[in-house]
This record gives C-alpha cells, sequence and structure tokens, in this order.
C-alpha cells in the first residue's frame, strides 16, 4: 500500500506558488519538498534582451543579494545592454555634433551676408471691413477698454471682487 502524505504548509492548491515534489528521507519515509519558482536573468529595458554578467534570481531575493551580484562595472549596468547603450551613446554623440554645426553655420552666415538687390515690397489684398455692428455697441467701440472686456470690467469675471492695486504678493 502506498504511504499517505500531509502537507507542510497550509495551502492544499495547485498554485504556480506551491508546486510540490515527492523526496524520500534518509529514514524511509516519503514528504513533501515544495519547489521554489525559477530563477529568471533580468533582460534589457530596451531590446529586451538577457543581460549578461548578472546572477539569475527571484526578484524578491534581489535586494538581499550584493551589489556585484546585481550589475556589471558600466552606466546603465544591469539595466540596458551593451548594445543599447552604445547605440545611446553614438545618437547623443551625433546629436551634439548636429547642434555644433548648426551653430557654426549660422554663425559664418552672420559674418558673410550675401548682398542682394532688395525686393520690392508687396503688401497682402486687405479685407473690406464690414460696417455693420453688434446691437447696443453703439457704434466703433464704444464703452470699451483698451482689453475689450466690456464696459468698466477690467478683465475681471462677474463674479469676482475688485482688488487695490497689485493685490497681495503672491508666494
Amino acid at each position: 500500500m502506498v504511504q499517505r502524505l500531509t502537507l507542510r504548509r497550509r495551502l492544499s492548491y495547485n498554485t504556480r506558488s506551491n508546486k510540490r515534489r515527492i523526496v524520500r528521507t534518509p529514514g524511509g519515509r516519503l514528504v513533501y519538498q515544495y519547489v521554489k519558482k525559477n530563477k529568471t536573468v533580468p533582460r534589457c529595458g530596451q531590446c529586451k534582451e538577457k543581460l549578461k554578467g548578472i546572477t539569475p534570481s527571484r526578484p524578491s531575493e534581489r535586494p538581499r543579494l550584493s551589489k556585484r551580484h546585481k550589475t556589471v562595472s558600466r552606466t546603465y549596468g544591469g539595466v540596458l545592454c551593451h548594445g543599447c547603450l552604445r547605440e545611446r551613446i553614438v545618437r547623443a554623440f551625433l546629436i551634439e555634433e548636429q547642434k555644433i554645426v548648426k551653430a557654426l553655420k549660422s554663425q559664418r552666415e552672420a559674418l558673410v551676408k550675401p548682398v542682394k538687390a532688395p525686393k520690392p515690397k508687396v503688401e497682402p489684398k486687405k479685407k473690406p471691413v464690414s460696417k455693420t455692428t453688434k446691437p447696443g455697441a453703439g457704434g466703433k467701440g464704444a464703452g470699451k477698454s483698451a482689453g475689450g472686456k466690456g464696459p468698466g470690467v477690467g478683465g475681471k469675471k462677474p463674479g469676482q471682487k475688485p482688488t487695490g492695486g497689485a493685490g497681495k504678493p503672491r508666494k
């Protein structure tokens, strides 16, 4: 007859975190041994390639590991792979070079301006302004303040209290 096995923990369901293996002890008994999840190597944040030189571990174990197991001695070591890091460095260098070239080009153009014959300026045709006004306006701009907000309002909303001068200084 097969020996009965008892669980060592309270969780009895066959979940991913509760995997068990039957092991025979030196005393001849069969017992459950709980199997941990597989350790994984962190992946590159950009291309998702496995990072080289980093110890495989569970995410919950990583804070307990020493620094040398979690990184490599390089900028973004343990976050980006070498290829993506190189690509970033080259891209940043090329962008800086472009900025320098652009500045030099504009500087050179400012020093040596080509002399050209001035073109006669042609003014764009303006649309004819209609003479009709809104009802109650009383003519062209009557009763309006410089801001165009309405008579005597001065840019305030109807529910606001008038402030004396500049008001309280803002923090």
